[in-house]
């Protein structure tokens, strides 16, 4: 089945990630079977076809395979001899310049690009030796840079040289096995600036085909060598491959390019190298390149939901290409478009069911049953919310509407936002117990008391899931790795015997939540002197729970294994995993099972932890220019004097403030996915006396704003206004 993993990433490489996690020396001296052959070559748009979908099926890692069945190991083959330094190619090329003879610099060219072996007899750093390690390609990649940065500057037809000698070599090194130099030449060519050229496409979407078709010990290798290219050079990797998918489903000339019927493998084969390119960046500490730099915000234009449905239906199938099986590609913003819209469709599809049934029992409805109605006082908010949410399980995936028990509101968004936040204050306040706030890294954690009931931790999960469901950004500051967790694993296991929100941890995710602690472990490790005897420590670690001092053994017999030189590596991995995993298991568990009650959508296996952080808390960066920018108004010119005057005072404003206007009039201080422009901010004409304080409809996003004459007057009333918000009680 499709390989779907908790950070949401790539499922097209199949069996990929078991392989890379395996010993660097296990990959040495593989190589890879034997490729179709192709006889009769002539053109390069004869080439073989390949599949539209070129995912592969899950793998078994290669070392796992009986010998008799393993590919041979190939010899290396003997390349030719060319001399040729990049020191003599920089003085050929400064020669060609100023005499105007590129000659020299003609014949080089045509002799390196004409083959694999000429690829490799220049920019191997040995020729005789193999390199078959996946930390080291062999190519002197200043040369590589050297080369490819002159091409540029060259004469026309020495850049046609090396197109015409990329195509021989293609069609040359279709047949037969590969060795690690063909993987080489494939690395070098991937690399050529020419192929930013629409000209040069269908040259470049053969060279991605041959390269997406390899062998998955052969994506290993590549994935590695990519991993140590500079960022600039990646990241110029990156942005061709997502132009070359963006122009292939927009292009500005459409007779440029092949019918798309004839080479609809293009975009898939794009896409396969992009995700080999993907998961290099995710092998390195930090990534090379942002995650977001890989979001191509073109497909904002195209039909989400179709390519969400395909995917949904044809799921592994080799007969459909979908974008939602390279999730990386896909912005936030629109995976949360089809998110909304998978809810949106879950929340018609539940409450026709109930009309239906209601119906069927010749009962007559009620148009209150097609919400999740929510009925409670402020005076026991977390409790009536608590005692609603359970009695109303079945209407969870309803849309939510808020009742304030006693006040005259209608809720159209407003009293659910305030819901929202006024429950979410409550629960996480330190007097309440149930999470811990650390100062140091500004977070919030799960408390590890143990208690007969967790209910209150699935409230909480229900909540993330409400507001991601609805489309509703919390003020919650948990770390990064809470969201690792609650997508660990992304669907809930049928098994209810299966583990959930455990992860793999490691010092730095402890790092975001205990900072200090974090650090005294890394100086555990780093420590120069016998461990044993200056800290005396073992693998027991205790806990404070109600006063109480409790001791837990991080394994079997824990307390009689001292902390030592060689074991302290594994008494830092285990007090991690106690801290993040196994002492919260329960309270977590809880709040995972909550989350998932409501959102339980495939289309979370699309989003990385980071992207449901986002959804779920939205963006605390306020940016008031980008605000002043997208506000619509009704009864005011931008240009008039009170709007000139509001504007002035806002963007004065200190963070607080801003942040509680933003709360009056939306309901929220958190910015949504789509930034300022989604919030459709209105100001309005309150046509009453300007002794009156501004109102808001947190509905609509809307404020409310009397003609103040002076700067002064509609400072003052505005902060007025926004520090006295809360409530719907008509006095």
């Amino acid at each position: 089945g499709l390989d779907r993993g908790a950070k949401g990433q790539i499922s097209t490489l199949g069996g990929f990630a078991s392989i890379v996690s395996q010993k660097k020396e296990a990959t040495e001296n593989k190589s890879s079977p034997t490729h179709l052959v192709s006889p009769n070559i002539k053109n390069v748009r004869d080439l073989p076809p390949v599949c539209l979908d070129v995912r592969q099926k899950q793998r078994i890692p290669i070392d796992t395979l009986s010998s008799e069945i393993k590919a041979p190991v190939l010899t290396e083959p003997i390349l030719p001899t060319q001399p040729k330094t990049m020191k003599d190619f920089q003085e050929d090329v400064e020669k060609a310049k100023s005499s105007g003879d590129w000659k020299t610099v003609h014949d080089f060219y045509l002799t390196i690009f004409d083959s694999f072996p000429g690829l490799n007899a220049i920019f191997k750093k040995d020729a005789a030796a193999s390199f078959n390690t996946i930390e080291d390609s062999g190519i002197n990649a200043k040369f590589v840079n050297a080369v490819y940065d002159a091409l540029l500057n060259t004469p026309q037809d020495i850049q046609k040289t090396v197109l015409k000698g990329i195509i021989n070599s293609l069609l040359r090194e279709w047949k037969g096995p590969r060795t690690k130099d063909d993987l080489r030449a494939y690395f070098i060519l991937l690399q050529n600036p020419q192929f930013n050229n629409t000209s040069t496409y269908v040259i470049y979407a053969h060279l991605l085909r041959q390269t997406a078709t390899l062998v998955e010990a052969d994506h290993h290798f590549l994935v590695h060598w990519f991993k140590k290219l500079s960022q600039k050079r990646f990241k110029q990797l990156v942005e061709r491959l997502l132009q070359f998918i963006s122009l292939r489903l927009f292009p500005a000339k459409p007779e440029e390019f092949p019918p798309i019927a004839k080479c609809s493998w293009w975009i898939p084969s794009a896409s396969k190298v992009l995700a080999l390119l993907n998961t290099a960046n995710n092998l390195v500490d930090p990534p090379l390149i942002p995650y977001i730099d890989f979001y191509n915000s073109t497909l904002d234009h195209i039909d989400l939901m179709e390519e969400y449905h395909t995917w949904q239906s044809f799921g592994n199938s080799h007969s459909r290409f979908s974008f939602c099986q390279y999730p990386f590609v896909i912005s936030i913003a629109a995976k949360k478009i089809i998110i909304q819209r998978d809810s949106e469709q879950q929340m018609i599809s539940i409450a026709r069911q109930s009309l239906v049934d209601k119906v069927s029992r010749r009962q007559r409805p009620d148009m209150n049953m097609l919400f999740l109605n929510m009925k409670v006082r402020r005076t026991h908010l977390v409790s009536d919310s608590l005692d609603e949410l359970t009695r109303k399980r079945a209407d969870l995936k309803k849309k939510l509407k808020v009742t304030f028990v006693g006040e005259a509101g209608l809720d159209m968004g407003g009293l659910t936002k305030e819901w929202f936040l006024l429950l979410i204050r409550q629960i996480f306040h330190p007097d309440y117990g149930m999470f811990t706030y650390h100062k140091d890294s500004h977070c919030h954690w799960f408390s590890s008391f143990k208690c007969d009931n967790y209910s209150e931790f699935r409230l909480v999960g229900i909540l993330m899931g409400l507001a991601v469901y609805n489309s509703i950004t919390l003020d919650i500051r948990f770390p990064p790795c809470c969201y690792k967790k609650l997508l660990s694993p992304p669907i809930v296991p049928s098994d209810q015997n299966i583990p959930v929100g455990i992860c793999s941890v490691a010092i730095d995710d402890l790092c975001q939540i205990m900072p200090e602690l974090a650090h005294g472990l890394t100086e555990l490790l780093s420590y120069e002197g016998n461990v044993e005897e200056d800290f005396y420590s073992t693998f027991q670690v205790f806990q404070e729970e109600f006063g109480i001092i409790k001791s837990y053994n991080l394994k079997p017999g824990g307390d009689k294994i001292p902390v030592t030189n060689q074991n302290r590596k594994e008494y830092v991995q285990l007090y991690t995993d106690f801290l993040i995993n196994k002492s919260i298991y329960k309270q977590f568990a809880a709040f995972y099972y909550g989350f998932h009650s409501v959102c339980a959508s495939n289309a979370l296996m699309l989003l990385r932890p980071e992207e449901v952080e986002i959804l779920v808390c939205g963006s605390p960066e306020l940016d008031m220019h980008a605000l002043q920018r997208s506000t619509q108004y009704d009864g005011y010119a931008k240009t008039d004097l009170t709007i000139r005057y509001f504007w002035d005072v806002v963007l004065g404003f200190p963070l607080d403030l801003q942040k509680k206007l933003l709360h009056f009039t939306t309901g929220s201080d958190r910015v949504p996915v789509g930034g300022m422009a989604d919030l459709n901010f209105k100001i309005s004409k309150n046509e009453t006396s300007t002794n009156w304080l501004p109102v808001a409809h947190t509905c609509f996003n809307q404020l409310c704003l009397p003609p103040y004459k002076s700067k002064k007057d509609l400072k003052q009333k505005l902060i007025i206004g926004i520090s006295n918000s809360e409530g719907f009680g008509l006095e």
